[in-house]
Formats: C-alpha cells, sequence, structure tokens
C-alpha cells in the first residue's frame, strides 16, 4: 500500500501505512514553537475522534495542543518523548513522531492538505 503524508490546519501531519498512521507536528510548528521542553502524550489505547485535542507540547515560547487528524484507537506513543522532548523539533517526521493511531475511516484522509497545499496554507495564513 502507498503511504501518504497529509498536513492539518492545526500543523499535524500524517503518514499514513495501511490502516495506520504516524502522526506528528510539522516542522513549520517546530519553528513556531522554538525549543520544546515538556510533551504531555495521549493515553495509549483511547478511542479519539477526528479533531480531538490528545496532548499538549510546551516550549519556551508557548504551548501547542496536538489534535489528531484522523478518528481510530491510538495504539502506539513514542515513549523517548518523555526523556528527550527535542526529538520533536530535532527530527519532527523521523525519531520525533507523536504517536501512531488505527485508522477506522481513511476517508477522513481526504479532508488534509498534501504538502503543497499546506505550504499556501502557511503562506496565505502568514
Amino acid at each position: 500500500m502507498e503511504k501518504y503524508i497529509k498536513f492539518t490546519k492545526t500543523y499535524e501531519y500524517i503518514i499514513t501505512d495501511g490502516n495506520a498512521g504516524i502522526v506528528g507536528i510539522s516542522r513549520e510548528a517546530c519553528d513556531k514553537l522554538g525549543d520544546i521542553y515538556l510533551i504531555e502524550l495521549p493515553e495509549l489505547g483511547k478511542e479519539v475522534k477526528k479533531n480531538d485535542e490528545v496532548g499538549v507540547i510546551e516550549s519556551v515560547k508557548s504551548a501547542f495542543d496536538i489534535f489528531t487528524p484522523v478518528s481510530g484507537k491510538i495504539i502506539e506513543i513514542n515513549r523517548l518523548l518523555g526523556e528527550k522532548p527535542e526529538l520533536v523539533s530535532e527530527d519532527p517526521m523521523g525519531k520525533g513522531w507523536i504517536f501512531k493511531i488505527d485508522m477506522i475511516d481513511k476517508t477522513e484522509l481526504n479532508d488534509l492538505m498534501d504538502y503543497e497545499e499546506f505550504k499556501k496554507f502557511i503562506n496565505e495564513a502568514g
């Protein structure tokens, strides 16, 4: 199955692989946040609906709510972030992923943006 990367208007990304999705925050979100010092991770096994708040990132500049881009069940969390929250800003789409979700409705991905649409959205948002 082909992998897709989609973005939300709240700066999260999801990389899909079959029914699973890897969720984190975009490089652009990291740039706005600055140095990250704490991440409140989602609850493992929790059933969530699209756009539910599932965690918080705290940085020297502000707090950033993490929303789930799709509905499903949280099947894994990146426990490394408890000890090394800076991984989110160092490698947001690699070692800095936040959680994995088992998607229940992949058509929800249709509401998200590809990278070109995301860049355009950011530029228009200022």
